[in-house]
């Protein structure tokens, strides 16, 4: 069986759709519990949530950019049977247009990520971000998280 297509093409659906801000792809393709890890980037300690639970907080940062881009490279796959661990780099670039400071900020690492082969399909297990560095505007997730928060209200 290959692995290696499907995991790679669902790793990229993935991040397409949390930039799309397609909540419902995005959730679809976790199982019912996710490990969440973004310790490595100051976000408290690993925990376990639900899909809707992710995204419920996602939504409050990420719609306050008025574009984010993640691109993911140099995956690399490891499978047995019904379970994968994913090593990919990524570069997240987040935009604000005419933000005091200047309008990008960039995010640079690599993920972990757990998948499992169940119901027919690769599904997110746990996603670990490991932070290395970032440049640009460092107040603009400030300023998205206000501006998220006005959308709702």
């Amino acid at each position: 069986m290959d692995t290696v297509g499907p995991i790679q093409n669902r790793i990229s659906r993935f991040f397409i759709d949390v930039d799309d801000r397609n909540w419902e792809a995005v959730e679809a393709v976790m199982t019912d519990r996710v490990h969440l890890d973004y310790s490595s980037f100051g976000a408290g300690e690993p925990i376990d949530l639900s899909p809707a639970e992710i995204t419920a907080a996602w939504k409050e940062l990420l719609p306050g950019f008025d574009q984010t881009h993640h691109q993911t490279g140099n995956m690399l796959i490891e499978s047995k049977e019904q379970k994968a661990t994913v090593h990919v780099h990524a570069t997240a670039t987040h935009f604000i247009d005419g933000a005091e400071a200047g309008d990008i900020w960039r995010v640079y690492g690599t993920y972990h990520i757990a998948m499992v082969h169940e119901g027919g399909t690769w599904k997110i297990k746990g996603i670990q971000f490991n932070f290395k560095f970032q440049d640009g505007n460092p107040e603009l997730p400030v300023l998205a998280q206000t501006r998220a928060a006005e959308k709702t209200e």
